[in-house]
Parts: C-alpha cells; sequence; structure tokens
C-alpha cells in the first residue's frame, strides 16, 4: 500500500477529514475530530498508526513483524503497521476499518448518530 493509497482509503470513511496538525509531513486522519489514522507522507515503506482493541493489538504484534507497537502514541491501543509487502494491502485495509470503527464507537452517541452511514 502506498501513501496515496492509504489517503484514497482513509477519505472514503464517512466523514473523514485530513491535515498536518504536527508538521509538514506527518498526515492525520480524523473522523467527527478523533484520529483514527496517521503516517508520515515520506516514510519508505509506508507505515501507519492505526488504534487497535488492546488484546488484539498485542496479538498482532507478536504474530507479524511488520506490526509493532506506534512510537509516541498509547502502546496499549496503537500499532504501526508497515506496508513492507509481508501483509496483503486488504488486511491492512482491515486494520484501518477496524481502527476507524473502534473511534467511532467512543464517540457520544448523538456524534455516532449524526454521521453518515457511508460515503457514497
Amino acid at each position: 500500500m502506498t501513501v496515496d493509497e492509504l489517503r484514497d482509503y482513509c477519505l472514503s470513511k464517512p466523514a473523514t477529514t485530513e491535515s498536518f496538525p504536527f508538521n509538514e509531513t506527518t498526515l492525520v486522519f480524523k473522523v467527527a475530530g478523533k484520529l483514527f489514522a496517521l503516517s508520515d507522507i515520506e516514510s519508505r515503506p509506508m507505515r501507519v498508526s492505526l488504534k487497535c482493541e488492546p488484546e488484539r493489538a498485542a496479538e498482532l504484534r507478536e504474530s507479524y513483524r511488520a506490526i509493532q507497537a506506534a512510537f509516541h502514541m498509547n502502546k496499549t491501543h496503537w500499532n504501526t503497521v508497515t506496508s513492507d509487502g509481508s501483509l496483503r494491502d486488504s488486511f491492512i485495509r482491515e486494520l484501518i476499518d477496524h481502527s476507524y470503527e473502534r473511534v467511532v464507537a467512543g464517540l457520544p452517541k448523538a456524534v455516532r448518530e449524526s454521521l453518515p452511514l457511508s460515503s457514497s
């Protein structure tokens, strides 16, 4: 997966915004103002930090060399996924979906209910 493919996929999620709040190379994706993915656009191979259910986060780190605890993030909830060819793009998209869904689930009910059901 490339940064452009990451960007296209994240932006296909309902109510997603993108910005560079930290510096000119760290691309951040948010839903309803809450971060669900971030990536250094200059990183090669592409890396993306994603939120994850804590038990699953630990299991993924144990199972895949390309998945590590996210630097500068809460290690219990965040993994960095490296697109080094060892993971299928479809699997990376599943991890993005999981991150997005975790963040949406944590939003107040009124905010969740105001989100569009899909971006199409």
